[in-house]
């Protein structure tokens, strides 16, 4: 099965989930979106302590988990790609 479609298509969910949780963010101020965009962990924390939207949980869970979930089929499409390309040619060449 290819993985690396799946990979895709949760980052591209984690995506769209972390655009909402940026555009909230400098909705609020310019201040806290420069912050949620240029600091690595502070998207979890905004997410998680100022994040205020009638689907939070949705947002919050869907950003969460399709990224791990991108980052896990990621890796297993990419090991099973060198897997492929690791084995010597057939004799003969």
């Amino acid at each position: 099965m290819p993985l690396l479609p799946l990979a895709i298509l949760f980052a591209a969910l984690a995506l769209g989930c972390a655009a909402t949780l940026l555009v909230h963010a400098f909705r609020r101020s310019v201040g806290t979106g420069v912050m949620v965009l240029l600091i690595p962990c502070y998207m979890l924390f905004y997410a998680f302590s100022q994040f205020e939207h009638r689907r939070k949980g949705l947002i919050v869970a869907g950003f969460m988990a399709s990224t791990v979930l991108a980052a896990v089929f990621l890796g297993m499409g990419l090991h099973s790609l060198s897997a492929l390309t690791s084995r010597p040619p057939p004799t003969g060449f």
